[in-house]
């Protein structure tokens, strides 16, 4: 997999070994190896010997034609004798050179780096050109400039990635939800574009469930609202004992409903997997047994201590048994509470009522979806009690499913972390 950090070391790595390359190629043209450099330095010093004056020849011979070579190398020069005084020079008189700087041919001196030779006679002589570096700085300056352009395009193509990444950020800040970022590559930037993606999908679903849940809460509030508005009309009639008692229902009713929702609105605010508002030891076979013995129910399992929201793991019974009761058709409800491995239990509820069809056992777990016939009769719930059994349920780092019974019926499993 082409990574990031793979992409940008390589392109620094390319670029030394470009840089190595070309210095090699320039250090082989004028950068002789040191027997080489000697033989040349002794050769032009062989050179030059033969075109100054002989040691004993008077100083103004020696200024002349020193006077003519300054001006066919058009450079400061300096000769000396073998003691190192003086014997003439053009433009600045430059330091006597050491014997080290002799051996290599240069020496440096005041940020001054000039030619120095030994002559066959034993004098020396040393060559300074004012504007020697002005070649170097053109060339590092013409190298910087290859080496820029070169690594221009890929440093763009990342950055141009990383820009329409943020373009999509910000449109997804501005209210599209539909924002989506292309994928390419397979590198740190490809996977912020997967995981901007899976974000905004999920930002998407989550608010396509709000307002699906709001509009059906609207839905469902004006059933018992309606209820109680006739009812309270025909108070005053011989049937007033009756209907208010109708009207009690349908407040009690519009109650739970509302319950519920602010349950439901509470729950997804939260986090999967963040730390609940209440924790404490709760003994899960003995909560169970105290929910089933309101409405009838056989409980059976072992005993397991679970550290969690006790209010929300008793709705969390309480919903799977209500369910189980509404459609097992009057057959005795079974709950079986296990312990599955360290730290995991299960919460198993079973039926022998007509069971779930395979394409409604997950939308079964949907904010008020009700399977056909269940939203016209009085005790089909609201749609709420399954999608809070699912909610609660992740929220002690688990998860809820239904799957169908053996012999018929229906069963449903509630897994649930954090058991002592």
């Amino acid at each position: 997999m082409r990574r990031l950090y793979l992409q940008v070391y390589g392109m620094v790595v390319a670029i030394l070994v470009v840089f190595t390359l070309l210095i090699g190629l320039a250090w082989s043209v004028i950068g002789p190896s040191h027997d080489e450099g000697r033989r040349l330095f002794q050769g032009v010093a062989a050179v030059l010997a033969r075109a100054l004056p002989a040691p004993d020849a008077p100083p103004a011979d020696a200024q002349a034609a020193l006077e003519l070579l300054a001006r066919d190398l058009d450079a400061d020069i300096t000769l000396r004798d073998a003691n190192g005084r003086p014997i003439a020079h053009v433009g600045e008189l430059l330091p006597a050179p050491d014997p080290s700087e002799l051996e290599r041919g240069t020496m440096h001196r005041q940020r001054k780096t000039s030619f120095a030779l030994r002559l066959p006679d034993g004098r020396t002589i040393a060559a300074f050109r004012p504007h020697e570096h002005a070649g170097w700085v053109v060339g590092v300056s013409a190298l910087a400039a290859a080496i820029a352009l070169g690594a221009y395009p890929i440093t763009r193509r990342i950055t141009r990635r990383l820009e329409r990444l943020r373009a999509q950020v910000e449109a997804l800040g501005a209210g599209d939800l539909a924002a989506r970022v292309e994928v390419r590559g397979a590198d740190e930037i490809a996977d912020l574009a997967r995981s901007f993606n899976r974000a905004a999908e999920r930002i998407e679903k989550l608010v396509a469930a709000q307002r699906a849940t709001l509009a059906s809460a609207s839905h469902e509030l004006r059933s018992p609202l309606a209820r109680i508005r006739v009812a309270i009309e025909l108070l005053g009639g011989d049937e007033g004992a009756e209907l208010r008692a109708r009207v009690a229902r349908d407040i009690a009713e519009l109650d739970d409903l509302i319950g519920e929702l602010l349950l439901a609105s509470r729950l997804e605010a939260l986090v999967p997997g963040q730390a609940l508002e209440r924790r404490e030891p709760i003994d899960l076979l003995g909560l169970a047994a105290e929910e089933a013995s309101h409405g009838g129910g056989a409980v059976a399992g072992e005993a397991v201590t679970l550290v969690g929201d006790r209010a929300l793991l008793r709705r969390l019974v309480r919903n799977l048994l209500e369910n189980a009761r509404r459609h097992a058709g009057g057959a005795e409800v079974e709950l079986e509470v296990a312990k599955l491995g360290p730290g995991r239990a299960r919460i198993r509820v079973s039926d022998r009522g007509p069971g779930v069809p395979e394409s409604e056992r997950e939308r079964i777990f949907e904010p008020f979806h009700r399977r056909a016939g269940a939203a016209e009769t009085r005790d089909g719930g609201f749609g709420l009690g399954l999608a809070l059994v699912r909610q609660i349920a992740r929220h002690h780092g688990g998860e809820a499913r239904c799957r169908p019974r053996e012999g018929g019926g229906t069963v449903f499993e509630a897994d649930l972390g954090g058991v002592t």
